[in-house]
């Protein structure tokens, strides 16, 4: 039974932490700011992904030239809804059969500036599956930016103790209690090419 006590205690323990660490960072993305986090893939760097002066910052962290597109995380198909003009029958269909992470990249995107879009206004964009992550952009009401936690042209870093404290020392937050990332490996991408998904990674 005492044993049985100190469980509970923990689990009570580590969700209020993480409650306190949403509730910071629900205010730090609501100021344009930039956080260090956990994804169904490997750790990312984010923002609020309609807000463009925390996106350019997110790319002079990376050293990463402004202009090039991002990917961007939803929790859901009815916030993706609300960022693309259309979603085709056959991709609604396909997005509840992926296994693995997948990033779709969509055309005609809308309500994102446009320094965070490719040709053809398109966007890179994934249904993310983290309970932390998916319940912070649930409760932020936006897409968030994500991308790896390097700089531009060096290796994605595959846990956290490989993120460069150069890195982390320009994030204004680091989210606790996830050190660890199950799936170390960037997500499948896929684009939307003639009423077919084309793979690209």
């Amino acid at each position: 039974m005492k044993n049985n006590n100190y469980f509970y205690a923990f689990v009570l323990l580590y969700w209020v932490l993480m409650s306190i660490d949403l509730q910071n960072i629900l205010n730090i993305l609501e100021q344009g700011g930039v956080i260090l986090y956990p994804t169904d893939t490997v750790w990312g760097i984010g923002c609020d992904a309609t807000n463009v002066e925390a996106i350019a910052r997110v790319n002079a962290i990376k050293n990463r030239q402004q202009g090039q597109p991002l990917i961007v995380l939803v929790d859901s198909i009815e916030m993706l809804q609300n960022f693309v003009e259309e979603i085709p029958v056959f991709v609604l269909e396909k997005l509840k059969t992926f296994q693995n992470p997948t990033t779709i990249i969509y055309p005609n995107a809308k309500n994102f500036h446009g320094m965070l879009l490719g040709n053809n206004r398109s966007i890179g964009i994934r249904i993310v599956n983290h309970p932390f992550t998916t319940a912070m952009i649930t409760q932020f009401g936006k897409p968030v930016v994500s991308t790896s936690a390097n700089f531009s042209g060096q290796l994605t870093p595959k846990r956290f103790d490989e993120i460069l404290p150069e890195i982390i020392s320009q994030m204004d937050f680091v989210v606790s209690g996830y050190h660890d990332v199950e799936n170390t490996k960037p997500s499948d991408i896929y684009k939307i090419t003639d009423r077919v998904l084309e793979r690209i990674r």
